[in-house]
C-alpha cells in the first residue's frame, strides 16, 4: 500500500480517556470507535458535525465497551455501515449483557441505555471503502479483549485499537495475556518501520509502544505470580504496587486495578 495523507483528528473521551479517530475522507466522514458513555459520544459527534461533510460509516476495533457503546448516542439514528470483523461482532453481542451488568452501574446517567451492534462484517484481511478510503482489516484474534483487530489505510497509518496503550495503565481482566504478547510480536515483525499507531488510549506513537506494551504485561504476569499465595487483599495491594512502579501514573489506573482478581483466578485455573 502507498502512503496515504488524510486529515485524523483525535477526540479524547472526558468521562473516560478513551480515543475515537475522526477521518476526513474525499467523500466524507469514517469515525473510528465509537466511546462508552453519552456525553463523550456526543462529544465526536459534534466534532463529525464541524467538518460539514457526511458521516458515512464506524470502524469498530475490538469488542470492549469503551470503543462501541456510545455507537447509537453518536450515530442519532443516522444509517450508516458499522463494521467489524465478525468475530468482533460475535464477542460483542455475547458480551454486551454482562457489560451491560459491570459497566452501567459504574457509569450511571452516562451509560448509553440504547447500544447498537456492527451491521457490516468484512472478512479477515479485505479491503472496504468508506468516505473515498480504503481500510484493510487484520484480525489478531483474541489479546487486550476476546477479539482484537487493526485497521490499515497504508503501511504507517494504523488504527491498533487496544494492542498497545500510551503511558496508560492497561486492561487484562479477559485473561489472555499470552495471546497479547503473541500478537505484538506478530505486530513488531509485520508493521512497517514507520508506522505510526492510532491507538486506543493515550497519543498516537510509533513502533515502540508495542514493546512497552511488552513490558507491561510481562510485568503484570510476574505480578501476579509473585502475589499467587496470598490472600485476596495482599494480592490485590502488592500487584497494583508493582505496576504502578511498572508505569508511574494513575491514567487508566482503575482499568488494572480491575483486572487483578479475575486475572489471578485465571492464573491460577492455568496453573492447575
Amino acid at each position: 500500500m502507498t502512503r496515504t495523507n488524510l486529515q485524523i483528528d483525535r477526540i479524547e473521551g472526558d468521562v473516560m480517556s478513551v480515543n475515537s479517530y475522526v477521518v476526513h475522507g474525499p467523500t466524507g466522514i469514517v469515525v473510528i470507535d465509537g466511546q462508552l458513555t453519552i456525553s463523550d459520544a456526543d462529544k465526536v459527534r459534534a466534532a463529525v458535525d464541524a467538518t460539514c461533510a457526511p458521516l458515512v460509516g464506524v470502524l469498530v476495533t475490538h469488542a470492549h465497551p469503551d470503543h462501541y457503546a456510545g455507537l447509537a448516542q453518536l450515530l442519532g439514528g443516522a444509517d450508516v455501515p458499522i463494521v467489524a470483523t465478525e468475530h468482533v461482532t460475535a464477542a460483542i453481542r455475547r458480551d454486551d449483557e454482562v457489560k451491560n451488568g459491570i459497566v452501567g452501574p459504574m457509569m450511571g446517567a452516562e451509560w448509553p441505555a440504547q447500544r447498537i451492534f456492527p451491521n457490516r462484517t468484512p472478512d479477515a484481511g479485505s479491503t472496504i471503502e468508506l468516505g473515498g478510503v480504503e481500510f484493510r482489516v487484520i484480525e489478531l484474534g483474541p489479546g487486550e479483549s476476546p477479539a482484537d483487530t487493526i485497521w490499515l489505510v497504508d503501511d504507517t497509518t494504523v488504527f491498533a485499537g487496544d494492542v498497545a496503550y500510551h503511558d496508560a495503565h492497561s486492561y487484562l481482566a479477559d485473561g489472555h495475556a499470552d495471546e497479547w504478547l503473541a500478537n505484538l510480536s506478530r505486530l513488531e515483525a509485520e508493521l512497517a518501520p514507520d508506522a505510526m499507531l492510532y491507538v486506543g488510549h493515550g497519543e498516537p506513537a510509533g513502533k515502540q509502544l508495542l514493546a512497552s506494551q511488552r513490558a507491561y504485561v510481562e510485568a503484570f504476569i510476574a505480578a501476579i505470580d509473585e502475589y499467587a499465595d496470598v490472600d485476596d487483599d495482599t494480592r490485590q495491594a502488592g500487584v497494583v504496587a508493582r505496576m504502578v512502579q511498572q508505569l508511574p501514573s494513575d491514567r487508566l489506573r482503575f482499568l488494572m486495578e480491575l483486572s487483578v482478581a479475575p486475572f489471578a483466578a485465571s492464573r491460577s485455573k492455568l496453573r492447575q
